[in-house]
């Protein structure tokens, strides 16, 4: 960040009185320019067994296959933007049933929410960030082309979950390679 976007004037890199960190600050105003971590949410959606994926159409990792999940909008609940995305990405309409998983990716600066939902019919499209949706059984499921290790992780706790009917709430941390 190099300017302030309240005043317009540049900003430094600094810790802030009281604060125990760096943060962007405008001399000029005074307006300290926090940065947090994103929202990401998404779902797992099913029907008759099957997991609805989908193909990225975007980068990054554009050709694998995801989960429909994306950015949680201003204004909308977690729930919300997990139904939105499953929309956007799949046109699948589903009913959140419950929360899942939370991950934290740090390195990344991103938290990830992940909803088990039911598909409310089958009726399923490609949007714009995507190039294929599709519903996979578990032995179905391309392993080697999942998009990211937070949806990988996802899927096999899913399927870990599955066979007793008992979905408890996981959390975890997606580490960067190497560490």
């Amino acid at each position: 960040m190099n300017y302030c976007s309240n005043c317009g004037d540049r900003v430094k890199f600094d810790t802030p009185a009281g604060d125990d960190r760096p943060r962007y600050l405008c001399e000029s105003c005074g307006t300290i320019h926090y940065e947090n971590p994103k929202m990401v949410v998404g779902s797992i959606p099913e029907k008759d067994r099957k997991i609805l994926l989908c193909r990225r159409a975007i980068e990054p990792r554009s050709g694998k296959w995801t989960l429909p999940a994306g950015y949680l909008e201003n204004g909308e609940t977690v729930a919300q933007g997990a139904r939105r995305e499953a929309l956007e990405e799949a046109g699948a309409d589903i009913q959140i049933l419950a929360p899942f998983a939370l991950f934290n990716i740090c390195h990344v600066n991103q938290i990830y929410l992940m909803f088990r939902a039911r598909m409310v019919d089958e009726n399923i499209k490609a949007g714009s960030e995507s190039t294929e949706v599709r519903f996979f059984l578990e032995e179905d499921i391309p392993w080697d082309q999942i998009a990211f290790t937070v949806i990988e992780n996802s899927l096999r706790l899913y399927f870990k979950d599955r066979p007793t009917g008992s979905y408890p709430f996981h959390i975890g941390d997606i580490r960067r390679a190497g560490n």
